[in-house]
């Protein structure tokens, strides 16, 4: 059995004695609530504990293979600059309809009060009193201290810093930095999968407490953010047509038909590597991309560029916030959405689990949320994830044709232009 069924299951159960616990007894339920409990919390703060370290040598190694990929050429600078751009669109278009979205689903009463005491953990915002006070605190004065205490926007912003540093120094000297700092990433992936392997009793343990003080409600509210979440990702996918047409000059109707046996290979294999096979023979054959720009941009699009992965932040965020009944400022959200796009460009190669909750903390932590109920969370994530690689497939494929527009075959100069 893979991990992800196990987590699956460990999901299922922990809801089902939970629910059945809370029908049956409550005050029985709250006791149990209170022993497995712990259980979760310490499972939680395992995964924590990588999150600081990794995703600052993620961000670092992620500006430094960007500005490597940017020095290789015009096209793959104009590559970096189109994977920006769309992405800080899918993230500006997430932060605002995510809350809209779940500002119109009912809230069970007393559902945040319950989650503070299933999961142990409150809402605790640090709201900036005045905006210059905002833009005051997103440049850490110790860097160290900002680390220490989990202030993940101002620990990004040095680390972004820190990696453009690095590439105006000796190339022997920064090729041992990031030689130390890939070894502590890869460190901390190792110690997130040992901890992921214990996941299924941690999401146990999680959901268990949840439901039985929560009771249903709290199913409804996971289909909710399920709900959600896929819907944010089809409209991100049907957000990549209109860029296509207008900045790839391509005609709706043979970019639709273009891509459609891609994002069929997307669909079934969930997996954007899996796809790149099929994308490369409808960016050659069917739209008539360059060799030059295809055999470039996409590979390159692979490892730096999902356009779901800023999207599944904001929505992440959103739901906590709803359930715990949580206003955001627009400061808030366009710093997270900022955020969202380094911490995505840093992140692509991550495994899908370990890519959930070393990405989705940083925002969480930035907003001023709780991360508790992030645990339940991965445990869904398998479920619209067929729908974030279809997105991803056709943001890939969009970004190309951007990439491609007005660049022409050397071999065959009118393919590059009507295919």
């Amino acid at each position: 059995m893979s991990n992800t069924a196990r987590v699956l299951l460990g999901l299922f159960l922990g809801a089902a004695i939970g629910l059945s616990l809370a029908w049956i007894d409550p005050v029985l339920a709250g006791k149990v609530a209170d022993f497995v409990q712990p259980v979760g919390r310490l499972w939680l703060n395992a995964l924590q504990m990588t999150v600081v370290p990794l995703v600052a040598a993620l961000v670092v190694i992620g500006v430094n293979n960007a500005t490597d990929a940017a020095a290789s050429g015009r096209t793959a600078r104009k590559a970096i600059v189109t994977f920006v751009v769309i992405l800080a669109v899918c993230a500006a278009f997430a932060a605002t309809v995510a809350p809209i979205l779940f500002s119109f689903v009912p809230r069970q009463e007393g559902l945040a009060e319950s989650l503070r005491a299933a999961t142990a953990g409150a809402a605790q915002l640090s709201l900036p009193s005045s905006l210059a006070e905002w833009f005051a605190g997103i440049i850490p004065a110790n860097a160290l201290a900002a680390a220490a205490s989990s202030a993940m926007l101002p620990l990004v912003v040095f680390a972004l810093f820190f990696g453009f540093g690095l590439t105006r120094i000796e190339a022997g000297r920064r090729a041992r930095v990031l030689e130390l700092i890939q070894g502590i990433a890869d460190v901390m992936i190792v110690i997130v999968h040992w901890v992921l392997w214990v996941a299924p009793i941690g999401v146990f343990a999680l959901v268990l407490a949840v439901c039985a003080r929560v009771g249903h409600g709290m199913i409804g509210a996971f289909g909710w953010y399920i709900a959600i979440l896929c819907t944010m990702y089809l409209l991100a996918t049907a957000l990549m047509y209109p860029i296509a047409i207008i900045a790839g000059g391509e005609r709706l109707r043979r970019f639709a038909a273009a891509i459609a046996p891609a994002q069929v290979v997307a669909a079934s294999t969930q997996s954007s590597l899996a796809s790149l096979p099929a994308m490369i023979e409808s960016s050659r054959e069917r739209l008539g991309h360059p060799l030059s720009v295809t055999s470039l941009v996409l590979p390159m699009a692979v490892s730096l560029f999902r356009i779901t992965s800023p999207i599944q932040y904001m929505g992440v965020a959103a739901f906590i916030a709803w359930a715990y009944g949580v206003d955001l400022s627009i400061a808030q959200w366009a710093a997270a959405a900022a955020l969202a796009v380094v911490i995505s460009m840093g992140s692509v190669g991550l495994p899908g689990q370990v890519s959930f909750m070393a990405t989705n903390m940083p925002v969480t932590q930035a907003l001023g949320l709780p991360v508790e109920p992030l645990g339940l969370l991965l445990a869904l994530d398998t479920i619209p994830d067929v729908f974030a690689t279809l997105g991803n497939v056709t943001g890939d494929l969009t970004a190309t044709t951007v990439v491609a527009k007005g660049q022409h075959d050397p071999v065959n100069p009118d393919l590059g232009e009507d295919g």
